[in-house]
């Protein structure tokens, strides 16, 4: 399920799986209509695993970051110990995102 907030006047979604832990985040929208735009952009990006940027962070923990076709950062993952949970991560949204329903939370 994607979950839609509002922050201050911005907004962002948070993609979370079956267990309510969040996969993915997504960066400040300065409009509703924005951060919905970037929720399909997941949705219709994600079975294209180029749209997906593996990282390793400078303490080694391992994230990645999924891109629209831009190239622009749509969303970023959490830091997972071993590469094996990113790829998971990664799996998970292939799986959840694309039929995924939208909520809208305080």
């Amino acid at each position: 399920m994607f979950e839609l907030k509002k922050s201050g006047d911005k907004y962002h979604f948070v993609l979370k799986a079956g267990n309510g832990q969040v996969i993915l985040s997504s960066q400040m929208y300065a409009s509703k209509s924005g951060a919905m735009n970037g929720i399909e952009s997941v949705q219709k990006n994600c079975g294209d695993d180029n749209c997906f940027e593996r990282k390793t962070a400078k303490n080694g923990k391992f994230h990645f970051n999924i891109k629209s076709t831009n190239g622009q950062i749509i969303g970023s993952s959490q830091m997972y110990a071993a590469e094996s949970g990113m790829n998971n991560g990664i799996e998970s949204v292939k799986t959840n995102a694309p039929k995924a329903e939208v909520k809208e939370v305080e």
